[in-house]
């Protein structure tokens, strides 16, 4: 039985010695952390921002295409398409279903 606890009191004291700290391996810059939830490897994101996807900076979002969508009369509004010209967003309408297209730049100014 006291070697249970010892097992278990060594296994603590490594796990909370551990909790935080960050072991960095050489191998295409992977990092290894422990924490509560075990060993976990975590690979930093190292691409250029020029390099990273999505709408342009203070292009239209997601978010802001659905409530200008909402504006103009659609319910349930749902993003289909984002290209880094345009948002295209379908809902419905008292007709019938409607897609509707939004320049992505800020302000969602529609096409």
């Amino acid at each position: 039985m006291i070697r249970i606890l010892k097992a278990a009191g060594l296994s603590i004291a490594m796990a909370a010695a551990g909790a935080a700290t960050a072991i960095p391996a050489s191998a295409q810059t992977l990092e290894l952390q422990i924490g509560p939830d075990g060993i976990r490897p975590v690979v930093p994101d190292n691409r250029r921002p020029d390099d990273r996807r999505g709408p342009p900076r203070g292009g239209c979002s997601e978010r802001e295409a659905r409530a200008a969508a909402r504006d103009y009369g659609l319910r349930d509004p749902e993003v289909v398409r984002v290209t880094r010209s345009r948002v295209t967003v379908e809902g419905m309408t008292r007709r019938g279903p409607e897609r509707i297209s939004f320049a992505n730049e800020r302000g969602c100014p529609d096409l």
